[in-house]
């Protein structure tokens, strides 16, 4: 087949040049969050780019996470990991990785577990401000099979280029759980480095073979990693990654994180929805999502009560306790939240919940994996 016919039937074909990467947010340019977390290291959490999970255990070491905007040709932003205090003493339980949990349904492509199963292709681009080595395993959340891979630091942005086989064993289910997590290993104890790395086929997961050869994130304040462009495609080759519109990204985010309110810089009374008195001290509203999120998600906010307000009949009731969300009238796509004042509010009465005159306030809805 000619190039120009090789051309014609990928263009023919949609999801040949689109929708391929199942990472979400690999040019790290959405964070609802925020775009700096200091002081991190003693627990798991999600802190700035929108999808990205930093795990940690049992260190004492430290660092900062922040969206930024070095990045290579072509990109806006990186996600950049900085050591505050370092940890030269490793036990053997430590542990720092970071991570994407990605949804079993959208793996169906790879076939895994079946005679049909797909190859996996990752890439990203990386750099630090040392030569280093660290692990990227892709483990399988459902059947706890894994296989890692390591990859190389320079100085430079480099983009790394990793190819794992099919797996033949360990079918994924189709649902809204966790199927694969696409994990960079930073930092490990001999519990996970005293074995034989597990690079050449899945096998049932054993921590003395996950995290063989790296460095450690932790040998100097002055360490540092950044990552961005990550993709994870079917196929033996690495593809450009693919770049999509920052609303379509944005849209892909708010499935599993949602939050609203903290726009509002200047201060003022932020709307976050209308809704009903039910009685003389409080009022349910409903807030829509833009997209189906997972699944019924949390409520995140300030914890400040005062943060909170009620507006009904020209007056600004200031809410008595943290809004609440409603669960037995809540689901992926509306949420029906609780605000509670002092009381004066007439029953019936339609009534605004708003952002109490700060900066700070915002309600966010929780569905990650």
């Amino acid at each position: 087949m000619s190039k120009a016919a090789e051309l014609a039937a990928l263009i023919g074909s949609r999801t040949a040049l689109s929708d391929r990467n199942v990472i979400i947010n690999g040019a790290m340019q959405v964070a609802q969050r925020s775009t700096s977390e200091t002081g991190l290291g003693s627990a798991n959490g999600y802190h700035t780019v929108d999808r990205w999970q930093t795990t940690a255990a049992n260190t004492a070491g430290r660092f900062t996470q922040e969206q930024s905007a070095d990045a290579p040709s072509g990109f806006a932003f990186s996600t950049k990991l900085s050591c505050t205090t370092a940890d030269t003493s490793i036990a053997a339980d430590e542990l720092v990785k970071f991570r994407q949990k990605i949804e079993a349904q959208n793996l169906i492509r790879f076939a895994k577990g079946t005679s049909d199963a797909k190859r996996y292709a990752l890439s990203f681009y990386v750099k630090g401000n040392a030569n280093a080595t660290y692990v990227a395993e892709l483990y399988d959340a459902d059947n706890a099979r894994q296989i890692s891979k390591t990859f190389n630091v320079t100085t430079s942005w480099n983009r790394v280029e990793l190819n794992f086989p099919a797996d033949t064993s360990g079918a994924l289910n189709n649902d809204n759980g966790t199927g694969i997590i696409m994990q960079i290993y930073l930092h490990a104890g001999s519990t996970f480095t005293s074995g034989t790395l597990n690079s050449s086929a899945w096998a049932a997961s054993t921590d003395a073979n996950r995290a063989v050869g790296i460095s450690s994130f932790f040998d100097s304040t002055s360490r540092t990693f950044f990552i961005t462009g990550v993709q994870l495609e079917v196929g033996d080759v690495a593809t450009p990654f693919e770049h999509r519109s920052f609303a379509d990204e944005l849209l892909q985010c708010q499935r599993y994180y949602y939050r609203v309110g903290d726009d509002n810089n200047g201060g003022g009374y932020h709307r976050y929805a209308v809704g009903s008195c039910q009685g003389t001290s409080s009022c349910g509203i409903t807030v829509h999502a833009p997209v189906k999120m997972r699944t019924t998600p949390t409520l995140e906010q300030t914890g400040t009560a005062s943060n909170y307000a009620l507006y009904e009949a020209d007056s600004v009731h200031a809410c008595s306790s943290v809004p609440a969300i409603n669960s037995a009238h809540s689901g992926p796509s509306n949420f029906n939240i609780t605000f509670t004042s002092a009381g004066n509010l007439a029953s019936g009465n339609a009534a605004e919940a708003i952002n109490n005159n700060n900066t700070t306030s915002y309600l966010a809805f929780a569905a990650e994996l």
